[in-house]
């Protein structure tokens, strides 16, 4: 059940912290585009005209379009082998497709890379030195191996919920299996595949680690590259707003989609229990194929890491503690800091839904939307022009790191804000206490389940967050990240190993005990 207070405004100090807190995520986005557009008329010209440009757009798009099409093309069978066949270890097997999502991008990218080439895992395996992964290629194979798993699990939660009434009606008509799927369960299955997709693509689309470890030039590499080299600012943040506006292109073609979708049944009663499709012949290429994506995503990878790992120089463990000292003192801060603004925020929508509190979660929703390196741009200017005192503190880390994860703190209090009748707050306030006071006692014991929930996940997103740490970080500053990519970049694939299984260590933790949280 979902309980609302209905018919009655909202508090005046509610909507304005839910404003304060629309509008800290406003400010920098906002100075990114005063500052570019302090470029001259014929600079300008220069700027948007110029021949790089197209080759930037044209490689994104290609990224972005090939991670869509390979990701679809193993998340596709492998829900439906979880999902409808009579595949065996089904739930061990579901595990193991979503297990490569704690494995952030620029890890994968440096397991791929301390694999290959000369040294790597699989000439010790082999005795043959193969090539490394660089480019587009090497960019796609990364990038798909460690992103499929959020289309996985949008197009397995929709295989569940499928009836299947309607296949078996198209089978009864004649129609084979192949063709009853193309024409009565694909087209069921778009808003999980548009979800899916947008997931992957913004992935894909903001990334900054994969494509800078294979050097292939995006529009995300090329910020980095003209803001660290300090060649043209104003170009710069030019180049940022092309990476905004392909989001904001990626946002309206997911919402034009899923305009004037309906999915629902019309019949009465529930859906039966759908029956498994037997493998047969089948089955022997079902596991091999499920072999071989686990293998390459998640047990390549990891024992990659492990044989570099014996390889490191542990007179340098000083700077694994360091990295993990650093990766805590700014996570952990932003996770709370994170909590407290996505607080009034989800209480607003959830207690007073509207126009406006949809336009206040939907401003949350576009700091996460915003590729990271454009977001850090838009802090730096941001800050060098109305707080200079902010500039490369950890502070100006913290504060980037909270507003660009608000989303990821938002869901899990709003689901359980929603869980919550309001009826206690109003007995609390009927006994002489104000809204503060009755929230915290009334409603804050039962959604800190949820409160927990969020700073979990916003501490295990920061602390596997390349592009923000990498330009907003003080002078000197390293954390896991940034020492997985620095070393990686320079071929130190030892130096590199014990941060990247620290962080993949970490991350399967935090995700185990989140998963355990909710079966609780």
């Amino acid at each position: 059940m979902v309980y609302r207070i209905a018919n009655r405004k909202a508090p005046a100090a509610l909507v304005a912290t839910a404003l304060g807190v629309g509008s800290l995520v406003l400010a920098p986005l906002a100075y990114l585009l005063l500052r570019a557009l302090q470029a001259e008329p014929a600079q300008l010209g220069s700027i948007l005209f110029r021949a790089q440009n197209l080759e930037l757009f044209l490689n994104t798009l290609w990224l972005v379009a090939g991670v869509v099409v390979f990701t679809t093309l193993l998340a596709l069978p492998l829900a439906w082998l979880t999902t409808r066949s009579n595949l065996r270890g089904k739930r061990l097997f579901t595990l193991l497709f979503a297990l490569p999502v704690v494995v952030p991008g620029y890890v994968g990218a440096y397991a791929l890379l301390a694999s290959t080439g000369p040294g790597g895992l699989l000439e010790a395996l082999t005795q043959v030195a193969w090539p490394r992964p660089s480019g587009y290629w090497g960019s796609l194979f990364a990038l798909t191996l460690f992103t499929y798993p959020y289309l996985f699990l949008n197009l397995r939660t929709a295989f569940l919920g499928l009836d299947p009434s309607l296949e078996e009606s198209a089978r009864s008509l004649g129609v084979g299996g192949l063709e009853a799927f193309g024409k009565v369960v694909l087209p069921q299955l778009r808003p999980a595949l548009y979800a899916g997709w947008l997931l992957v693509g913004l992935h894909a689309l903001g990334d900054f680690g994969v494509v800078s470890l294979m050097r292939y030039p995006t529009f995300s590499y090329a910020v980095y590259l003209q803001y660290s080299a300090s060649f043209d600012r104003i170009y710069a943040a030019w180049l940022a707003l092309m990476l905004l506006s392909f989001t904001v292109g990626l946002l309206y073609l997911e919402s034009r989609f899923l305009r004037g979708l309906s999915l629902s049944r019309v019949a009465r009663g529930a859906s039966r229990k759908q029956a498994l499709i037997p493998l047969g012949a089948w089955r022997p290429w079902a596991y091999l194929f499920a072999a071989v994506v686990v293998m390459l995503s998640l047990v390549g990878p990891v024992l990659s890491i492990l044989f570099w790992t014996r390889q490191f120089p542990f007179d340098s463990s000083f700077a694994l503690l360091e990295g993990l000292y650093n990766s805590a003192r700014a996570s952990l801060p932003a996770a709370l800091l994170a909590t407290l603004l996505a607080l009034p925020v989800a209480y607003l929508g959830v207690r007073y839904p509207g126009p406006f509190s949809r336009m206040v979660e939907r401003t949350a929703y576009l700091g996460f939307a915003t590729p990271p390196l454009a977001f850090a741009l838009a802090l730096i200017f941001f800050s060098l022009r109305g707080v200079p005192a902010l500039y490369q503190t950890l502070a100006l880390l913290v504060l980037a790191y909270a507003l660009h994860f608000l989303a990821e703190a938002i869901g899990p209090v709003r689901a359980a804000l929603y869980q919550t009748p309001p009826k206690l707050e109003e007995a609390a306030r009927s006994l002489g206490s104000g809204a503060l006071e009755a929230f915290l006692r009334a409603s804050f014991p039962l959604i800190r389940r949820g409160v927990l929930a969020s700073v979990a996940l916003v501490f295990l997103s920061c602390l596997k967050e390349l592009p923000l740490t990498f330009l907003l970080s003080p002078v000197g500053y390293n954390t896991l990240a940034t020492r997985v990519w620095g070393y990686t970049s320079e071929a130190m694939f030892a130096e590199a190993a014990p941060f990247a299984l620290l962080i993949v260590l970490l991350s399967g933790l935090f995700m185990g005990m989140l998963l355990a949280q909710d079966k609780s």
